[in-house]
């Protein structure tokens, strides 16, 4: 007797399907109507702790179970009040086109056959939104942390050919990093997992609205070759976490031709306003890069997980990664024939068809309709931002050049400790009461409630109500005590 994996009863299990896409659908448009996040309950946290099935159960049982203990329990970046971290909030169709994806259930790495094509056009696309030139190259990532290892790894190699196969001993001295001190904790791992160290990356000090000092930089930059090391890569940030700020990229840019070195910007999310007009002269310098990594997953809107990075030196890229073997050769004919396999430019020999959904949802929106969505958030940011400094309970932080918010409740008769400590349980409470799910960061020793806007289910009437019950919260607080 021979098994398989396929239903013994197709049409029941198609009759769970559609069930499946019915109950997600109303979960989705549901969403403004539940609590923006909701713990776990012991009992379901004790159900999910369950030992490794033995034997088969019933597809009907797998999915209540998912009902019961999975879906309530979502971390929400669905919900309309998610501004936690930067995570966008992925649609309907996008839910859908990745359950073609999994259908086709493509390896999206060599061969002669659509999904390799998709890609391609994807990345085009790419190209075109962030003013690169037809011959670069690039990669679809699982996001801004892949596509930033990625881009280190080509402008490590590039530096100097020899290292891909003799390791950084083929250079004789240190190689060294230089970007802000505001640069996001994935660039640095990149930087770490290059073989370069952390300790080699030079944090350049920033000014009083978050942007690296770029003449404190050209310094630094001077001061080490004089020691010996060796510079070879600037990252410029185009929207940093903590609060959104831009360096001067045009100005970074002239700095790494000036010293030939490789120049990267980090784009995760504020890249994304590059594709509005009025946003051009604030990124400009962003089609300088030697290098950009930016997430569709983010500010795009589009279901996890898809990021991207692209390359200038198309030939760079290709040699970082490419290992000719004889099991991956292309062939004329075929399905061993087809584009150059994605593999040459990446880590990964097995990829999914992430690029379905991105080539999908570009074309059921338009690029125009992205552009809509993003000058909304600024605009709301901008809303949220009055409000705080409109109320004489609420402090505004830092400067919002885009799309992030970070304030405090300060009545003006506390220590910074004392706010610091009150500030992290509204936080807590705003989470637990599930009325809004901001994220947080410190600025200045300052504890700061942080709202990243990248919801494009967001209204005005939710930053009104984030503020009120920020107040409120807070003075609760003081009641019970």
């Amino acid at each position: 007797m021979e098994y398989s994996l396929d239903p013994p009863d197709w049409e029941a299990l198609r009759l769970l399907g559609h069930r499946m896409v019915d109950d997600m659908m109303e979960y989705l448009r549901t969403a403004r109507g539940r609590k923006a996040w909701e713990k776990m309950p012991d009992d379901v946290l004790s159900d999910l702790q369950q030992s490794l099935p033995q034997g088969p159960q019933k597809a009907t049982a797998v999915y209540e179970d998912f009902l019961h203990n999975v879906l309530p329990y979502n971390t929400n970046n669905i919900h309309p009040r998610f501004w936690g971290w930067v995570q966008g909030g992925g649609t309907p169709f996008g839910m859908l086109s990745d359950m073609l994806a999994s259908g086709m259930n493509a390896n999206v790495s060599i061969g002669d056959h659509s999904a390799m094509y998709i890609e391609k056009q994807v990345l085009d696309w790419s190209k075109e939104i962030f003013g690169f030139p037809p011959s670069s190259s690039g990669i679809l990532t699982s996001g801004a942390s892949m596509a930033n290892i990625t881009s280190m790894v080509v402008a490590r190699n590039h530096f100097h050919a020899s290292i891909k196969q003799k390791g950084l001993r083929a250079v004789e001295g240190q190689l060294t990093v230089y970007g802000s001190s505001e640069t996001h904790s994935c660039a640095i791992k990149g930087i770490e997992v290059v073989g370069i160290g952390s300790d080699n990356f030079r944090k350049v000090p920033v000014d009083e609205n978050y942007k690296v000092r770029t003449k404190v930089m050209r310094t630094m930059i001077e001061e080490d070759r004089q020691k010996g090391l060796i510079p070879f890569c600037i990252i410029g940030n185009a929207g940093t976490v903590n609060t959104g700020a831009i360096d001067d990229l045009e100005e970074l840019a002239a700095i790494a031709k000036a010293e030939g070195l490789w120049f990267h910007i980090d784009g995760a999310f504020g890249a994304i306003p590059y594709i509005l007009p009025e946003c051009k002269k604030q990124l400009k310098g962003l089609e300088l890069a030697d290098s950009l990594s930016f997430d569709y997953h983010k500010w795009f809107y589009m279901n996890y997980e898809v990021g991207c990075v692209l390359i200038k030196d198309a030939a760079a890229h290709r040699a970082a990664f490419s290992i000719p073997v004889n099991y991956l050769m292309t062939h004329e004919r075929g399905l061993s024939a087809g584009p150059d396999p994605l593999s040459n430019y990446g880590m990964e020999l097995s990829r999914g068809f992430k690029a379905l959904k991105v080539w999908m949802l570009l074309k059921e929106h338009g690029i125009k309709k992205y552009a809509q969505m993003v000058r909304q958030n600024l605009h709301q940011a901008q809303y949220l931002a009055n409000l705080v400094k409109e109320h004489k309970e609420l402090e505004l932080l830092a400067d919002v050049p885009m799309n992030i918010v970070c304030y405090r409740w300060n009545p003006g008769r506390m220590s910074n400790e004392a706010l610091n400590a009150c500030n992290k349980e509204i936080l807590m409470r705003l989470h637990e009461e599930g009325i809004a799910l901001p994220s947080y960061t410190v600025l200045k020793d300052k504890y700061a409630i942080r709202v990243a806007i990248t919801n494009h289910r967001s209204r005005l009437e939710d930053f009104a109500e984030l503020a009120k019950a920020t107040v409120r919260i807070a003075n609760e607080m003081f009641v019970t005590q």
